[in-house]
């Protein structure tokens, strides 16, 4: 039986590069492995694969009876359906710890980096595995992705060495402008409905025993949003009804370094307390100077406030 390869829900450009290159690995290392993911790719993530000339995964969202491989993230509320129905043998990530456990012993490769993709690398150099030149490339993009262009206080220097050494194995000379190209897309916002722009990079959480969800949408210019806007308030609120203490949406503004962050809760001091401002407007939101990441400068503040 094959491993199945996954990562977490809305797959983002480090879950589906992550799942393709630990298949590989696994499968290189004599173990049957098989990359799938929990929902389609992003644009930027369908510009990544075109790139470099690789299949999207297919479509699982089941554990049960499986063996799974679990990459960029151990939540359970965000890993495959029925996870305790399956057995998870390998964990690969670049998060906290989060709710997964296992009855069994496993392989795990957890590092404090900007990226999967960094801590994936390392695994190919450790056990003298060579790269294949076009997930070398994915894995590259994939760090420039979720360190945006090492903007972001996640970037560490291993990730910034790992970007400088899979370009070269990939044959990429300007590994800044490819990367730029793919922000661009990423923050492509015309014509798009707000539940997809919602469900682009969201995540639910366990905070305080409450469930809370924080999602994400990064522009270079943040008035390209504006019109949205109103939309995107409208689908936090239908999230935060369906059982949700809490829903926030950062609007990252890249150039900026910052995000306005739109807030639906049943206690929005919560928030405040987290951020040290004040939720205001006819958005209910607040600004944030400075803040690029959910996984280091969102995350850590709400659980603290939830606690």
């Amino acid at each position: 039986m094959a491993i199945i390869v996954a990562g977490h829900k809305n797959p983002d450009c480090d879950t589906i590069t992550a799942a393709i290159a630990v298949a590989d690995l696994l499968s290189k290392r004599g173990m049957e492995a098989v990359a799938v993911a929990q929902g389609p790719c992003t644009p930027d993530t369908e510009f990544v694969l075109k790139t470099f000339g690789l299949a999207a995964p297919a479509i699982e969202t089941d554990a049960t009876g499986k063996d799974v491989a679990l990459v960029d993230t151990t939540e359970l509320s965000q890993a495959l359906d029925n996870l305790d129905k399956g057995k998870v043998v390998v964990v690969v990530d670049h998060h906290k710890l989060g709710d997964v456990t296992t009855s069994n012993p496993l392989e795990m490769w957890v590092w404090p980096v900007g990226c999967t993709g960094t801590v994936i690398k390392a695994m190919y150099e450790f056990y003298g595995i060579e790269i294949p030149k076009n997930i070398a490339g994915a894995i590259m993009l994939a760090i420039l992705n979720d360190t945006v262009l090492f903007k972001s206080p996640t970037c560490t220097d291993a990730d910034k060495k790992a970007v400088e050494a899979l370009a070269k194995i990939a044959g990429v000379a300007d590994y800044k402008s490819l990367g730029m190209d793919m922000l661009k897309i990423k923050g492509s916002v015309e014509g798009i409905p707000a539940v997809d722009l919602m469900n682009r990079d969201y995540k639910d959480f366990n905070m305080g025993g409450k469930k809370v969800g924080i999602g994400q949408v990064e522009v270079l210019d943040l008035g390209l949003l504006d019109k949205i806007k109103p939309a995107l308030v409208e689908e936090c609120k239908k999230l935060q009804a369906d059982g949700r203490h809490t829903v926030m949406l950062l609007l990252t503004d890249i150039m900026k370094e910052g995000s306005e962050i739109l807030v639906v809760s049943q206690d929005a001091s919560l928030v405040e307390k987290a951020f040290g401002g004040k939720v205001g407007g006819a958005l209910n939101s607040m600004w944030v100077d400075g803040c690029m990441s959910r996984k280091k400068q969102v995350v850590p503040p709400m659980e603290k406030a939830f606690a």
